[in-house]
């Protein structure tokens, strides 16, 4: 997975992190939590704020 990969990532943290809600995490946070995901492959430095905002906001959808 990418970074562009929003709703595959999404769907792996919730897996990942049932325990956790997406509205509470921060970015710096979150950021940490993709790139430790096994199935990432993408650079720290590729992404962003609306990169990780597009994330936070489909884990928010999955949980929904």
């Amino acid at each position: 997975m990418n970074w562009t990969d929003s709703l595959d990532i999404a769907i792996a943290l919730d897996e990942a992190h049932p325990d956790i809600n997406p509205l509470t995490i921060g970015f710096v946070d979150l950021m940490e939590m993709v790139m430790a995901l096994e199935e990432f492959e993408d650079d720290a430095e590729k992404t962003g704020e609306k990169i990780l905002e597009a994330i936070q906001m489909n884990w928010i959808e999955e949980r929904e």
